[in-house]
């Protein structure tokens, strides 16, 4: 399937080819609610009849043990724990720089404010381990966790129907300090993380992707007073081009994308028309050799390629906000400073989005759906709690107890006023006291 091709299209049509490809969350409330519900109520008994129904395996237990997590790492070849080591090494390195030192400030003469990071003391992580087992979300969540001081990782991951997971997600778990592992997906996965059952602990927030039901579990436990990362919906990029781009780097870029699913979407913007006419018989070419041509296919059905006058360009990318932003410039990094809108920016020819997806060092779970314009991927802070504190002296209470008593009587809450008010009295009648020795 040829994608589609929009040569200067005006604003009032931007929103209509911008469309993302709706995900109907109504229809699935009442399946998800209902599972849920189980959960809580019943518990281990419920997921073992949950994992026999959705995933076709029958379990005796539902943990992980160490035997099995080593067998899978005996398994895992040499090169590929080499390759999720130097990631490790990266994402690492990059999640450990945004720690910031805990700073006291002296708001006024006597008065110290102060706020540390916490980390939440535990999380809990969701892997889907489906069309494609997705270790490398282990290593963007748990790596994150564990330098955050989160002191307990618990993590959910489908098994297959021989109740096996596979080996590169336990290996990638075991590298990663991931504490408890248990064989569950789905919406199941999500309730016995949100409620606690006999063998998985509540958790007090949740991180991860999955399919529709799965985030329509994680939205609908927000209610009962567990956290989630962010919503989320299916994948997506938006790529930016010059006359310069090569046509086989946008393509395979167009397509990376496109595999992760039938609901992906792909987007190309460009000023040279030339390109975006040349462009979709080689995303045909190479979607052609690929193994997932059927979801390529699906999704390819909802992108588009938009040729736009360079000076209009930002204002789409902006107005779309995508999770992924590639942009194929010579001059990337200082067009890409009038970007506001998106999940995680690519900069130049040769930084594909898998960079991101694997290796370098950003987080790879990322605000879709537009969610760019309010939410950040997770990092570092997606783990912690802040909690300030503050210490006042006698004598910096002289000097802001009338501020505060000031406002406190204009909100017309005077125990609030008295408060400040009791501890001056006492000062000054400590300080008459002193006078008179």
């Amino acid at each position: 399937m040829k994608v589609k091709v929009y040569p200067y299209p005006r604003r009032d049509e931007w929103a209509t080819i911008l469309s993302r490809p709706r995900v109907d969350m109504d229809d699935l409330k009442e399946t998800v609610a209902d599972i849920l519900e189980s959960v809580q109520r019943d518990g281990d008994v419920a997921l073992k009849r949950y994992e026999q129904q959705f995933d076709g395996v029958a379990l005796d237990r539902l943990q992980v043990t160490p035997a099995e997590i080593e067998a899978a790492a005996a398994a895992v070849p040499h090169d590929l724990k080499a390759a999720i080591g130097q990631a490790i090494e990266n994402i690492g390195k990059f999640h450990a720089s945004q720690a910031q030192a805990m700073r006291r400030i002296e708001t006024t003469p006597g008065v110290w404010c102060w706020q540390k990071a916490v980390g939440i003391e535990r999380v809990g992580l969701y892997v889907p381990g489906g069309t494609a087992p997705l270790f490398s979300t282990v290593l963007m969540l748990a790596i994150p966790a564990r330098l955050a001081g989160c002191r307990e990782v618990v993590m959910c991951t489908p098994p297959d129907k021989t109740g096996a997971i596979a080996p590169a997600i336990l290996y990638a778990a075991r590298e990663t300090g991931v504490t408890r592992i248990f064989k569950l997906g789905g919406v199941q996965a999500v309730g016995a993380m949100a409620f606690g059952t006999a063998s998985v602990p509540r958790v007090g927030k949740i991180f991860g992707p999955g399919n529709r039901y799965v985030m329509a579990a994680k939205q609908q436990v927000q209610t009962c007073g567990v956290a989630i990362d962010m919503p989320a919906g299916p994948s997506e990029v938006m790529i930016v081009a010059d006359a310069g781009a090569d046509l086989r780097f946008l393509a395979a870029d167009f397509l990376s994308q496109a595999e992760h699913g039938a609901d992906s979407q792909s987007l190309l913007v460009t000023d040279c028309l030339d390109l975006a006419l040349a462009l979709p018989a080689e995303i045909e070419r190479q979607a052609s050799r690929l193994p997932r041509l059927e979801w390529i296919e699906r999704s390819l059905a909802h992108s588009a390629i938009v040729v736009l006058e360079a000076d209009e360009q930002l204002d789409l990318v902006n107005a779309y906000a995508p999770e992924h932003l590639i942009v194929h410039r010579a001059d990337a990094e200082a067009w890409a400073g009038g970007v506001v809108n998106a999940g995680s920016v690519f900069l130049g020819y040769y930084t594909p989005e898998s960079a991101g997806d694997y290796a370098s060092g950003t987080n790879h779970t990322l605000p879709t759906s537009g969610y760019a314009r309010a939410y950040s991927g997770v990092n570092l802070d997606s783990f912690t709690r802040k909690i300030t504190f503050q210490h006042i002296s006698p004598e910096g209470l002289e000097r802001l107890g009338p501020v505060i008593e000031t406002m406190a009587a204009a909100e017309q809450l005077e125990a609030h006023r008295r408060a400040v008010a009791v501890r001056l009295q006492n000062l000054d009648n400590r300080d008459n006291d002193e006078k008179n020795v």
